[in-house]
């Protein structure tokens, strides 16, 4: 009984002691964001052209689909008969966010394409250029660890291309990325290895990919990931806003107002950029 009792009392002074803390979370009104990366696959004649729009929200909020009023990619390099404009249809699945047509590859990769979304009254653009890659020489599973004895190596062999300058994207699957560059290796086969940190089942398949990449979109994945960590998609919302290149031109005329400096805080998150990708699978044992 008296066990009880001194429990009893033991337990009124723990709650007696507890504070309630009221902690001010960060807050701003909806942005919206698009994933708007190409990969482009040389060997097909056509593919799917897929963007993605959601509207970012309070902390601790669920991000949701945004409906755009209009969407269309134009090659400016193109006679205007040659079909120089891809208007985008309505969203694949209504409330989805996802709009998506069918383009021929060759549409992409000459000239500079240039991006039109309107959203809410607003108009953003983003231009870019088609960027190749090399292909993947080989992949194997390597049998080294980083830090646990859980993780998985994979090595990753590729040749850079001697009569350009190179920056790489790869893809790892799981929402995770890495950047380099070929200051150290231009000319050259490079081998490195990558480690998952995740407990890999005997017989999972990964895909990895290498994308190409211009300076400035190896510039914004290098700073998603340093940001973001493992686990996050280059168009997740980060812990701290990258700016992409896209870009609020609403009140923009090009006489009397040419650039949105009077506002700098409007802007969309995202990226939009059309690179070459290449492919392998790996079975892991």
């Amino acid at each position: 009984m008296k066990r009880i009792i001194a429990l009893l009392i033991l337990t009124s002074m723990l709650l007696a002691c507890e504070d309630v803390i009221d902690v001010e979370v960060p807050t701003e009104a909806p942005r919206l964001s698009v994933d708007a990366l190409i990969r482009v696959d040389e060997s097909e004649p056509t593919m799917n052209l897929v963007f993605k729009a959601t509207l970012t929200n309070s902390f601790f909020e669920p991000i949701s689909p945004a409906q755009l009023e209009q969407i269309s990619l134009i090659n400016l390099d193109l006679p205007t008969a040659n079909n120089q404009n891809i208007r985008f249809p309505v969203e694949t699945v209504p409330g989805s966010g996802i709009y998506e047509v069918v383009s021929s590859v060759d549409f992409l990769l000459e000239g500079e394409l240039l991006l039109q979304i309107r959203h809410d009254g607003q108009s953003y653009l983003a231009t870019t250029r088609y960027v190749p890659t090399v292909p993947i020489d080989n992949l194997v599973q390597g049998t080294e660890t980083l830090f646990d004895d859980e993780d998985t190596e994979v090595e990753i062999t590729f040749t850079d291309d001697a009569d350009r300058e190179d920056f790489y994207v790869f893809d790892f699957g799981f929402g995770e990325f890495l950047v380099t560059e070929d200051e150290f290796f231009q000319g050259q086969e490079f081998q490195f290895s990558y480690f998952y940190d995740k407990n890999l089942r005997v017989g999972q398949e990964v895909n990895i990919s290498i994308l190409g990449a211009d300076q400035l979109f190896f510039n914004y994945m290098d700073k998603l990931i340093e940001q973001g960590g493992v686990d996050m998609g280059p168009f997740a919302t980060p812990a701290a806003t990258v700016r992409g290149n896209i870009f609020n031109v609403t009140d923009l005329d090009n006489v009397d107002v040419f650039d949105n400096v009077g506002n700098p805080n409007n802007f969309a998150l995202g990226y939009f950029a059309v690179v070459q990708e290449f492919k392998q699978s790996l079975v892991i044992e």
